[in-house]
């Protein structure tokens, strides 16, 4: 697996989701050691994975969010075989063990909107085995421990990181990391 996540978490837990290609130069100046790719397309993937890759940050595709790609193996191929992504994020239970096969980092996003998202998301991470879980929104402290508690899988936390006590919240309830698009988190 090329993905040096742990590492690269432990310098800074702060990750830097990127939405809008046009802030990844900024994501890229900042001091997040991580970067989430949120936005693209077929077109400029390659060339913006080797921009992060150049500056000696790690990438993590999100591929449910990369316009002109089919949701099926053949994305994880491509990201495999020709960019030099670190891992994926993905919605999709379906990509992660075949993404995991290839020596891609997974993690699996999962959105916490109520009693039940939470006992099948639980399911999920214990059933799938993802490297790691971004739990969104990411501002449910005990939502946290009890997922870190019940999978001692490593959490992010992403959505709804508003400032620096946010960021602790999430820390001490368990989360290795958190990621988030606003600028000024970026430099806590």
């Amino acid at each position: 697996m090329r993905s040096g996540f742990f590492d690269k978490i432990q310098l800074n837990p702060v990750i830097a989701a990127v939405n809008d290609v046009t802030r990844l130069d900024e994501a890229i100046a900042s001091p997040c050691e991580i970067i989430f790719l949120l936005t693209g397309d077929i077109f400029n993937l390659e060339s913006i994975i080797k921009k992060v890759k150049e500056n000696k940050k790690s990438i993590y595709v999100h591929i449910d969010l990369i316009d002109g790609f089919s949701k099926n193996l053949t994305t994880l191929k491509y990201i495999n075989q020709k960019t030099d992504a670190d891992g994926i994020i993905t919605t999709k239970n379906s990509f992660i063990r075949p993404a995991k096969s290839m020596g891609l980092f997974t993690i699996q996003r999962l959105f916490m909107l109520d009693s039940l998202s939470l006992d099948s998301g639980i399911e999920s991470i214990k059933t799938i085995k993802p490297n790691a879980v971004e739990i969104m929104p990411g501002i449910m402290p005990e939502i946290v421990e009890k997922i870190h508690h019940e999978t001692s899988i490593p959490i992010i936390t992403g959505g709804l990181i508003m400032n620096k006590d946010d960021v602790i919240q999430s820390l001490k309830s368990g989360a290795v990391g958190i990621s988030t698009t606003k600028k000024e988190i970026w430099y806590l």
